[in-house]
């Protein structure tokens, strides 16, 4: 048995439940749970000697150690067998240094942590590897019978379900809005063996159902109210302070839409504090997307409550949420770190995307929102000169390429393309490519 524990507990009040139980609310107020470790335990080791581990995971090539998330395994879930966790070596995402967009904008540095650059391409393999494998380990030890796991998603959170549910042989189930996710987010559950099911709903009307359907605690639900996700996705920021050797950003920017990552972003850097691997907590900035943005609205009444809104349609499909499960969390993480709300244009976020890629990036619209929001505080004098900022990239372009070809081609409604580059037509005559090439390349030597 480890000497570090962990367990739920109720994020307003002071029940608490095994990690083994399927359970996602609590049972005395219907308050959301959150996973509570003991920080006196993890303190109990030095700075040095938990950076010292780590470095030297850093170096290993267990399958556990090559994970960014199960090679801080202390801290995420403690006592899971090693034997039962469902790894594919998520996490370690790059830490892209984006010096000449800084450079552009004024800022002291800028760095884009991709967390995109992982097996189904999102960050949310970082919070799955630690649900299936969870979900693995109570099938495994006949803890409690578990016949599938479900989730509500708007592509992401499905890509990532369904491949680590795969690789452990469990079921699962997938809500997706009919029409709402990209041809690369939708195949992905499809490949990948789940049961997939379009409804004629947007992801609020999706996410009803599978509430619904995991009332039978024999299908267990992976949508990020259940806190284990947040466990993953908070290695996020011990891995930034980690790859800046021990430093903290002074801000760090996420997009938002059911807000669990926001939360995660937060307790990861408290849990890195606790530790006494960092002296101080960055401010963190949460941006929406404008056509999909109840948390901004709540933000500018001064989170007076959260009020549901219908999302509209929005380029960023992933955060196009208008009832965030995870609202709660968010509001103390903003609270506690000295944060802000943005919201972003659509053609803000497809613009800041398609500049971030002339620096070799290769922005999801969701980066685009984040990158968005950079540029409007930068412009409004609430991101210094001196500030050293992290973006936080959720998503691989790849996932995207609808959204770039239109952008390039100049077909997205209502969005002027400031930066697109298009395709030169030329017969095969060396005189005619020489005239395309000759001005282009005096064009962007200016």
């Amino acid at each position: 048995m480890s000497q570090f524990n962990a367990h739920f507990r109720n994020i307003n009040g002071d029940d608490t439940y095994p990690l083994t139980d399927v359970i996602y609310r609590s049972k005395v107020d219907g308050s959301l749970l959150e996973v509570e470790h003991d920080r006196a335990a993890l303190a109990s080791r030095s700075p040095e000697e938990w950076k010292k581990l780590f470095a030297e995971r850093r170096m290993s090539f267990k399958p556990e150690d090559m994970s960014g998330i199960w090679s801080k395994r202390e801290m995420v879930l403690p006592d899971i067998p090693v034997e039962d966790i469902v790894t594919m070596r998520e996490g370690w995402s790059p830490l892209f240094d984006a010096a000449p967009l800084a450079k552009e904008l004024g800022i002291g540095s800028l760095k884009v942590k991709l967390c995109g650059n992982s097996h189904t391409g999102s960050f949310k393999d970082l919070g799955m590897t630690v649900l299936v494998s969870q979900v693995n380990h109570i099938i495994k030890k006949g803890i409690h019978p578990i016949d599938a796991v479900a989730c509500a998603s708007t592509g992401d959170t499905s890509a990532a379900l369904s491949a680590y549910c795969a690789k452990a042989g469990i079921p699962s189930i997938v809500f997706l809005p009919a029409g709402k996710t990209s041809t690369a987010q939708l195949i992905q559950p499809i490949s990948n063996g789940s049961i997939v099911l379009a409804l004629d709903t947007d992801f609020d009307g999706c996410m009803k159902i599978v509430q619904e359907v995991t009332k039978d605690n024999r299908i267990y639900l992976a949508n990020s109210m259940n806190s284990l996700r947040v466990e993953g996705q908070k290695t996020i920021s011990p891995e930034i302070c980690q790859e800046l050797g021990w430093t903290v950003p002074d801000t760090v920017i996420i997009p938002g839409g059911n807000l669990g990552n926001v939360s995660a972003l937060a307790k990861g850097f408290e849990d890195c504090k606790a530790m006494g691997l960092i002296d101080r907590i960055p401010r963190i900035i949460v941006a929406q997307a404008e056509n999909a943005n109840p948390f901004y609205q709540a933000y500018e009444r001064g989170f007076d409550k959260l009020v549901p809104v219908q999302a509209k349609k929005t380029l960023a499909s992933a955060i196009q949420i208008g009832n965030p499960v995870s609202y709660p969390k968010a509001v103390r993480a903003i609270q506690k770190t000295n944060g802000m709300v943005v919201s972003v244009s659509e053609e803000e976020l497809a613009n800041a995307a398609h500049r971030g890629d002339r620096i070799g990036l290769y922005c999801c619209p969701h980066t685009g929102v984040a990158l968005g929001a950079l540029e409007k505080l930068v412009a409004a004098g609430k991101i210094t000169k001196d500030e050293n900022v992290v973006v936080i990239s959720t998503a691989h372009g790849l996932k995207f390429t609808e959204f770039k070809v239109g952008y390039h081609e100049q077909k997205l409604e209502n969005i002027a393309s400031k930066y697109a580059n298009p395709v030169f037509k030329a017969p095969a005559e060396i005189g005619a490519v020489m005239d395309i090439l000759t001005k282009e390349m005096a064009a962007r030597r200016r």
